[in-house]
């Protein structure tokens, strides 16, 4: 987050009352306040910022100065004295946002204004400025995650709407030029490190929504996950940030629940609160916005209900599916979305489906369905409630259905799953299976984006509950055979990194050619321990310099591991930067691995993108590892390994086998050191 300070410059004589109560001239050093007590509380609170004094050299000081006081996320004002500009300042900041100003006082100077009397401020001593860090790094926190308005302008006009920053920022054109290209090539790892890098940008957050909504897309639900979070602990209540991690956390919740169930249900609960947030705005959201966040909320309450039975032998699991309070909520659910909204078919056929399964197993076992209510004429009333309810439910989805097709183009995704709709209302209404049979197969006519698994395990429910035998019968002969397993193999990735061969004449030997067969063989040893440990398949990721790299892929072939060639820069420049030194022969070796390998290339040149400006401290080989790193932890750092051939000291330049190393560990990654010192 970024913090704007506005302050006094410089050391200003102040008048202050002696012991006999005269008033003195006195020094008061503003720069040391910033310098011990501003800085260090911005800095503990992970904020960055400055003062109007960053920009006097680039001229146009009351533009930049207006835009800071705007786009801040924080500002920090020093009330001490009575400074004309500060108070200008602070106005327009007050003007403009609602919220986030925390003012900081010197007491026993100037009285505070009329206007901000009453409202909190941090004291601090100017001899010690710094014994308040604590206190104004507690107000840092507390105001950064605050909902309440400290504008006393907003205060008291409440109809007033404070600015949104996003829409005064504008997003380098390179950036979002760059940003199209990962997406077209589905390069979630350049997207994840493109997050971290605009990191301190004015445009950050923005930014993030960008990459997040190119993440999203392309269905990377963990680094998705994490950019989408980041915009969170910026705004708790951002609209678009709760909307797309309800849906994330539902489909990870998904794919856990078998596996490890407490977490899948903490997810579904991630997911239930990020929707609450979002409708909590409801009168900020379309109608059909919020059947689809009501409809996201019945499908976690499904998903759970699902559970409760799918492994409980038969007949035992009619009595656990209908005894599971997650049914009706999921019903109930599904019933408000497409009230909500009812062009929303999608809520209106799920409504429809879970309602006749009700209504089916309260008819099956009516002695397990009287449980749940207090006497059996209770259980016999709610049963003939809901199957009134059913005909309106049927003449509801029905028209939508008929809706739809006049709304939808025949060419429009969605036109697919409208035919689907239409063919599962059949399925759940229809008396003739063969007309069932031929809805579906009507429907799967010229449809290429359907997602088969989804309508076939919806059908496989019905079938598992006796709900429509004979019809969801004729509906599964016209779909294609799928699998329905849940335990999906994950691939397991080797990333490599170590040392090149060295070049003729290195003062320190660290990878001389006559060590070429010993790492050859620690490093298939190491491949063949990985091969014996990991229960699945795996796949290799590496660069091609000459030495480590080269090896790694040569020593995986002769394994049979499947290898990957990622390079920092194309061909004819990555062999220039990193293979020519070794001589003819590397440099055959890895032309005979390129035109081998599936390769990817980082960069067509040394230079960063001009978006991320000058950083000395970052080069295109740093950017070059968290590339690799990013691609190799697709999976999650569980399904993946580092093997690094290293000799425990720092590199010759930037992005070296120590850096991959750290950065690798940081993240978890399980890393294998081959110590090159040790091999003979």
């Amino acid at each position: 987050m970024q913090a704007f300070i506005v302050r006094p410059f410089g050391t200003r004589k102040v008048l202050q009352k002696d012991k006999t109560g005269k008033q003195v001239p006195i020094d008061f050093d503003f720069e040391r306040v910033q310098k011990e007590l501003i800085l260090p509380a911005l800095d503990q609170a992970g904020l960055q910022g400055g003062t109007t004094g960053n920009i006097f050299e680039a001229g146009s000081i009351h533009e930049d100065m207006f835009s800071l006081l705007l786009v801040a996320d924080l500002v920090v004002v020093d009330i001490s004295i009575h400074n004309a500009n500060v108070f200008y300042e602070m106005g327009i900041r007050h003007s403009l946002r609602d919220k986030r100003t925390v003012l900081i006082k010197c007491p026993g100077f100037d009285e505070t204004p009329f206007d901000i009397l009453g409202y909190r401020y941090i004291a601090y001593n100017k001899e010690n400025p710094g014994d308040a860090i604590p206190d104004l790094l507690q107000a840092l926190e507390e105001t950064r995650q605050a909902t309440r308005v400290d504008s006393p302008v907003f205060d008291k006009l409440p109809n007033l709407i404070s600015q949104d920053p996003e829409r005064f920022l504008v997003i380098p054109d390179d950036f979002e030029a760059d940003l199209r290209v990962a997406t077209v090539q589905k390069n979630a790892s350049i997207l994840a490190i493109m997050a971290t890098e605009i990191s301190g940008f004015q445009w950050y957050i923005p930014g993030l929504r960008q990459i997040g909504e190119a993440l999203y897309a392309l269905r990377c639900l963990q680094p998705a996950r994490t950019v989408w979070e980041k915009i969170i602990e910026h705004n708790r209540n951002d609209l678009q940030a709760n909307d797309r991690l309800a849906t994330i956390y539902q489909r990870l919740a998904e794919s856990e629940i078998t596996a490890n169930l407490p977490e899948s249900e903490a997810l579904f609960e991630r997911s239930n609160i990020a929707i609450e947030k979002l409708l909590a705005h409801r009168h900020d959201l379309t109608p059909l916005k919020r059947a689809e966040s009501f409809a996201l909320k019945a499908r976690n309450a499904k998903a759970l209900w699902l559970e409760a039975w799918k492994n409980v032998p038969t007949p035992d699991h009619f009595s656990a599916a209908i005894g599971s309070t997650d049914l009706t909520i999921a019903f109930e659910t599904y019933e408000h979305a497409f009230m909500e909204c009812l062009n929303h078919f999608y809520s209106g056929i799920n409504a429809l489906g879970l309602l006749i399964t009700t209504i089916t197993l309260a008819e099956r076992i009516p002695e397990v369905w009287e449980l749940k209510f207090r006497t059996t004429s209770l259980a016999k009333q709610e049963l003939e409630g809901l199957k009134e309810k059913l005909e309106a439910i049927k003449q509801s989805v029905y028209y939508s259905i008929e809706a739809g097709k006049q709304i939808i183009g025949e060419n429009d995704d969605e036109y697919a799953w409208l035919k689907i709709t239409e063919a599962d209302f059949i399925c759940l209404t229809e008396t003739r299976p063969s007309r069932v049979k031929l809805s579906y197969q009507n429907a799967l006519k010229g449809a290429t984006n359907l997602n088969f698994d989804a309508i076939v395990r919806q059908l496989v429910i019905y079938q598992q509950l006796g709900v429509k035998e004979d019809n969801v019968k004729a509906a599964l002969e016209a779909l294609p055979a799928i699998s329905l397993s849940s335990n999906k193999i994950k691939v397991h990735t080797i990333l490599f990194t170590g040392h090149r061969i060295d070049q003729a004449g290195r003062p320190e030997p660290r990878f001389p050619p006559e060590k070429e067969m010993a790492v050859r063989k620690a490093i298939k040893q190491a491949l063949q321990k990985e091969q014996e440990t990991i229960n699945g398949p795996l796949v290799g990721l590496a660069g091609g310099a000459c030495g480590g790299d080269i090896l790694f892929h040569e020593v995986c072939e002769e394994l049979g591991i499947k290898t990957e060639l990622y390079l920092a820069l194309p061909r004819d420049l990555y062999i220039a930067e990193s293979v020519a030194i070794a001589g003819p022969d590397w440099i055959d070796r890895f032309n005979k691995m390129y035109t081998k390998l599936p390769w990817k290339v980082l960069s067509q040149t040394k230079e960063l993108p001009a978006w991320l400006g000058k950083n000395k401290s970052y080069s295109i080989w740093e950017r070059n590892n968290l590339w690799l790193l990013n691609q190799a932890l697709d999976n999650g750092g569980l399904h993946m390994s580092l093997i690094a051939l290293w000799n425990g000291k720092g590199g010759d330049g930037p992005g070296g086998t120590e850096h991959m190393v750290k950065q690798a560990q940081t993240r978890g990654a399980k890393t294998i050191v081959i110590d090159i010192n040790m091999l003979a």
